[in-house]
């Protein structure tokens, strides 16, 4: 027997790696058993060679419990080891400074098993002791038994194995005892080892038999040897494709479609990449897509080798060739990754654009699923932009498609205003604002349709990126002056009319919790609506990017800004007013006259005090503008209020204004309840 000390410049490797490498102690598996396929391999790369003639046989790996013993062991039929590999590739740890490897690596098992080479020492995080009995593929090799007890001392002694490989056993530490449970230990095999190119066996299939589950004799294999991404794409089908999306993801409705890479130059890299089906914003998960080296699996964090919009896909990637700092664990970003990420943009991008070429209706039909993936793309990276902008729709309120430039060629002629704006027009929600789509339709414009959770930042992109162009919502502002043109009818309402129009309906406004309704007057043709309410698209806007951009979180804080628009033209509108002029007129007719008369007086003063420098001009003048000032503000007092008691009384100044109010979703509760009560009694006349 031989005894001796594993060459390490310091004794305290063991306990570093127990403690610090803790957090990640399940990784411990995955090298396990990654090693014992890597000599499996080697075996059969021997044989192909014809360095190793003997009969392979079965090359199944083996991973066993015995909660009796404490012991999880892992067994392979690979090359195996003499005593003299195990003392170069075991015992030998190129390992020096402790300090800097602390402080260095102490917050991440990954670094430091994949720095220093030590992942069959990653064992020892959950291990009170390890053995290796092992035996050499070569000719006349003796089985071997390497012991240690997590100290640097260990032992070789010769061994009773009669088959050639490696059964590493691993005594279960007591604060590690989860890693002795089958359903833990077939959970971190799913996990890690899914794909493995090797069988894996994980105890014995069950059958149902006499109203109990029993074991039969055959080898319960855990992972499927030849995954869908190693085979070529010309031999698969679509159930193909399908029935590997539901291995991966069990509970999710089928995929819209998928892309299989496959590169050997400059790089390796193979994979599938799938478009889940999205049903609601809710459902947007990232870290599904999960990177492999060579069918081990590695991460789910795959930022930096998928470019980040396509991190909302589902799917694997495998290769060897992406550099990591550790053993399949940290990905280094550096200038080979970033080739990765710009060929796996491109071919996502070639893809949806032969789809969209060889199969528009179909492209159509899954557009609306899609179409938060490929904004979302256009957002965040312009390569992707450029190449999505020749097949990203645009879909209207009647359920056509068009690419941006048929939709501005659609457009160009009947909705670019005076100044040479092409101004598309867009709804956010059909039946809530269908007047507005009318009015729209009504003068020949098309409405797009843009509801979905990226179109508030995409509509300002878009605005950046193409000539003169702009977007309105329909109900932004009447339809005249969201396209304006060159024949825009003048206001024929003026002066004094118009003012006491705007008091009777503002003083009957009702007071909405952080809503601000202010009050026009437009002649909008006698056809038109005779009160319609507007939202500014700047502030509307403005407030909607709030909740994508946190500097903008103050916008989110004011209140929504209304205009309640009046139609001077309408009948009824026109009927208010008269009513107004006819009721109020003899209590109005003092006021206005002493109204006008002060407004002269303060005219005059700020006139005359205008010529003067501000210590030129006396106190008495100060107070002489002062108290008329006053004046004024008392008389308008005064005629409001004569205003706002005869409109509290006009049911016809309410109706309009819940009537525009309902339009819009805002006439909810008590309010909606004397809505209805008025109208029977205004019907009922």
């Amino acid at each position: 027997m031989q005894e001796g000390k594993i060459g390490v410049t310091t004794e305290n490797i063991f306990p570093v790696i127990k403690k610090f490498l803790y957090s990640d102690h399940e990784i411990f598996l995955r090298e396990m058993v990654s090693n014992a396929v890597d000599a499996t391999q080697k075996l059969k790369t021997l044989a192909a060679q014809g360095d190793f003639k003997g009969e392979m046989g079965d090359l199944t790996v083996h991973v066993s419990l015995d909660k009796d013993k404490g012991t999880l062991t892992i067994s392979d039929r690979g090359i195996g080891m003499t005593a003299e590999e195990i003392d170069k590739y075991i015992n030998q740890i190129a390992f020096s400074g402790v300090t800097d490897f602390m402080n260095k690596y102490k917050e991440n098992a990954n670094q430091i098993i994949g720095h220093f080479g030590l992942g069959f020492y990653s064992s020892f995080m959950v291990s009170k002791k390890v053995e290796i009995v092992t035996k050499s593929y070569k000719e006349g090799s003796k089985a071997v038994k390497w012991s240690c007890d997590g100290s640097p001392k260990f032992t070789i002694e010769d061994a009773d194995k009669a088959d050639r490989g490696s059964d590493i056993i691993l005594y279960i530490d007591d604060d590690c005892k989860e890693f002795l449970d089958k359903i833990r230990i077939r959970e971190l095999l799913n996990k890690y080892c899914k794909f493995l190119p090797v069988p894996i066996a994980f105890g014995k299939k069950t059958e149902w038999k006499d109203g109990k589950e029993v074991e039969t004799a055959e080898d319960d294999i855990i992972n499927n040897v030849e995954p869908l991404w190693t085979k070529a794409p010309s031999t698969l089908k679509d159930e193909d494709y399908k029935k590997f999306y539901h291995t991966l993801f069990p509970m999710n409705d089928d995929p819209l479609f998928w892309i299989h890479l496959n590169v050997d130059y400059p790089f390796n890299l193979t994979g599938i990449l799938y478009f889940p089906r999205i049903k609601n914003n809710i459902e947007l998960q990232r870290n599904k897509i999960q990177l492999y080296c060579n069918q081990v699996f590695v991460t789910d964090h795959v930022e930096g080798i998928v470019p980040e919009f396509l991190t909302l896909l589902h799917g694997v990637i495998d290769s060897p060739d992406i550099p990591l700092n550790v053993s399949r664990s940290y990905l280094q970003s550096d200038a080979n990754v970033k080739k990765i990420s710009t060929y796996i943009t491109k071919k996502v991008a070639d893809r949806l654009q032969s789809i969209f070429k060889e199969n528009r209706k179909e492209f159509e039909e899954k557009w609306d699923d899609l179409k938060i993936f490929i904004n979302y793309g256009m957002l965040s990276d312009n390569d992707f932009y450029d190449r999505a902008k020749d097949f990203a729709l645009m879909k209207d309120t009647e359920g056509k498609y068009y690419t941006m430039e048929e939709y501005k060629t659609l457009t160009k002629d009947n909705q670019t205003d005076k100044d040479g704006n092409l101004v598309y027009l867009y709804a956010t929600n059909k039946e809530d604002q269908y007047t507005y789509i009318q009015a729209a339709q009504d003068k020949g414009y098309n409405v797009l349709m843009l509801s979905g959770e990226l179109d508030v930042p995409m509509v300002s992109m878009l605005e950046e990126k193409l000539e003169k162009t702009r977007f309105a919502r329909v109900d932004a502002d009447i339809i005249d002056r969201l396209i304006v043109k060159d024949d825009v009818k003048k206001e024929e309402l003026q002066g004094e009319e118009r003012e006491n129009l705007t008091q009777v309906f503002r003083s009957q406004l009702p007071k909405l919790d952080k809503i601000e309704i202010n009050v026009d007057v437009q002649a909008l043709g006698p056809t038109a609506q005779p009160t319609v309410i507007t939202q500014s698209e700047y502030m509307r806007r403005m407030k909607d990017m709030s909740r994508f951009q946190p500097g903008m979180s103050f916008y989110g804080q004011m209140p929504d800004s209304y205009t309640l628009v009046l139609n001077s033209d309408h009948d009824l509108v026109k009927k208010v007013l008269a009513d107004t002029d006819a009721a109020t007129a003899d209590a109005l007719k003092p006021i206005v006259n002493e109204l006008k008369g002060q407004q002269a007086r303060l005219a005059a003063l700020h006139q005359s005090q205008s010529k003067k420098k501000p210590e030129e001009i006396t106190k008495e003048e100060k107070d002489d503008l002062q108290q008329t000032e006053k004046a004024v503000n008392e008389q308008r007092d005064k005629r409001s209020q004569v205003l706002s008691d005869y409109a509290k009384g006009n049911k016809v100044v309410h109706q309009l204004i819940d009537l525009a109010l309902l339009q819009n979703g805002m006439l909810k509760g008590a309010a909606l309840n004397a809505f209805v009560k008025r109208s029977v009694e205004l019907i009922d006349k």
